[in-house]
């Protein structure tokens, strides 16, 4: 018994984070800019399927939503940054946990992380494929009435057809490469950006103050659950540290993209949920599409329909490609520490990417995409990623105190302040989501620990290497 508890504590050395020599590995060729644009790509694009939701939950309050999320996020992002420049290297909160809070902990957050990257494809998709058929409805195509949106129930089932597929052509994109998926992600990034500022041009002369008055309709709670709810929106920064490995001179550049990343989108989410609540009431705005719902309130341009409708489609495809890059890649990193099959790391001798597992990865969430409803996705998404935050905020201060003489390029300001304010607000906005949500997580938590018993702790790379 003793010797069982002895590993679940058990903390992975700093020096064995660093890849294994031999072997084909991960390629170089990120710098900041880069790093930025792939944090920003998962980031931005969430802010489309939250909107309307949050909206639905909070009333014109969502903009007060995105605020706190932001300065949730950013104790996070600092703690985060923190650990990127110690530990630069692909598995991202994973590696983090493994190195502070021993190996049990770093199991649960790497299953978490499934949630907050691998799962987080299906609500994009979903929201993606809400703005393809409103542009096809714009020239009077429609989609047979199965084939719409995920709806399981009821006498006439439906399921999201685009959704599905557009989440295999995202997986065969990211199969094919970094170099290629940083390359794409790049140029959605920029045009979705444009977009942006386009709707906000638009519209921000038709904000009235009658469209956000009263404020807070369903007062505190709805505040609450809304924040809960439009977090999925922030949590792109986070992508950033699981492209270490494939980054230039990570220790300084990647805490420079997240930093970026989530300034730069915070910025615009507020900006963006202004103008989308400011000029239409919030019960009349959709879940996936509000920003379409806001601008045709406002204008009747063709023009500017197709500017911002083309941006929410990069948006939400920029979210797919750089979460399954992530996913993928904590795969990898697990697998290299024997807590997953071996094979789950094998790296295509042509591509240079965990392409298998990409593709096995794309295929279940492709699935999911096509049979949950939207809010039900994002709720599960934000309760794993708020977990994992919380204690990526808890191991930066645990590593201070068990290990203050580490090197750390970059040193997270204002400590322990930042770590324990990020957990306990992680913490406490979990406590906005909804019974079933905690249910859904509870049923995911424990075939976790089933999977972790039955293979990670007896194969790890920890056990492994007993006397």
């Amino acid at each position: 018994m003793r010797g069982v508890l002895r590993q679940l504590i058990a903390c992975q050395p700093l020096a064995w984070t660093a890849p294994a020599a031999g072997g084909p590995t991960l390629r170089r060729v990120l710098g900041w800019p880069s790093l930025t644009a792939i944090g920003l790509g998962t980031m931005l694009g969430g802010i489309f399927p939250t909107i309307g939701a949050g909206a639905h939950v909070a009333g014109p309050a969502v903009i007060l939503a995105y605020v706190i999320s932001g300065a949730v996020s950013l104790c996070v992002a600092l703690c985060y940054a923190e650990f990127a420049s110690m530990v630069p290297v692909a598995g991202s909160a994973y590696t983090y946990a493994y190195a502070t809070l021993g190996e049990l902990v770093a199991w649960i957050i790497g299953w978490d992380l499934i949630l907050e990257y691998g799962l987080s494809l299906a609500p994009t998709a979903s929201s993606l494929s809400d703005y393809f058929q409103h542009m096809l409805g714009n020239v009077g195509i429609v989609f047979p009435a199965w084939a719409q949106t995920a709806n399981i129930h009821g006498p006439h089932p439906q399921v999201d057809l685009f959704a599905c597929i557009v989440t295999i052509a995202v997986t065969l994109l990211v199969a094919a490469g970094i170099r290629e998926s940083a390359g794409v992600n790049g140029a959605l990034v920029v045009l979705q950006i444009v977009a942006m500022l386009v709707f906000i041009a638009a519209v921000a002369h038709a904000v009235h103050p009658a469209n956000v008055t009263p404020f807070a309709p369903f007062g505190y709670h709805g505040v609450l659950a809304s924040t809960a709810l439009v977090f999925f929106a922030y949590i792109g920064f986070d992508t950033v540290t699981v492209a270490s490995e494939e980054a230039r001179d990570p220790e300084r550049n990647v805490p420079i993209g997240i930093i970026l990343a989530l300034a730069l989108g915070g910025l615009l989410y507020v900006a963006l949920t202004l103008c989308t609540v400011g000029v239409l009431r919030f019960d009349r705005l959709s879940d996936g599409a509000a920003m379409l719902d806001a601008l045709g309130a406002v204008s009747h341009s063709h023009a500017l329909y197709w500017i911002v409708a083309i941006g929410g489609l990069a948006g939400n495809a920029t979210v797919m490609l750089t979460s399954l890059l992530g996913q993928v890649r904590i795969f990898y990193v697990m697998a290299r520490d024997r807590m997953l099959p071996p094979g789950v790391a094998a790296i295509h001798h042509v591509f240079r990417t965990p392409a298998r597992m990409t593709v096995i990865t794309g295929l279940i969430v492709a699935v999911f995409a096509a049979v949950l409803p939207l809010t039900d996705l994002l709720t599960l998404v934000n309760i794993g990623t708020l977990a994992a935050f919380a204690i990526v905020c808890a191991g930066v201060l645990v590593l201070r105190i068990v290990n203050p003489g580490a090197t750390r390029p970059f040193r997270a300001p204002l400590l322990p302040l930042f770590s324990i304010m990020g957990a306990a607000a992680c913490l406490y906005l979990i406590t906005g989501l909804q019974f079933p949500t905690w249910v859904r997580y509870g049923v995911w938590f424990l075939i976790g620990i089933v999977v972790y018993a039955l293979y990670g702790f007896r194969n790890s790379r920890l056990k492994l290497l007993e006397p």
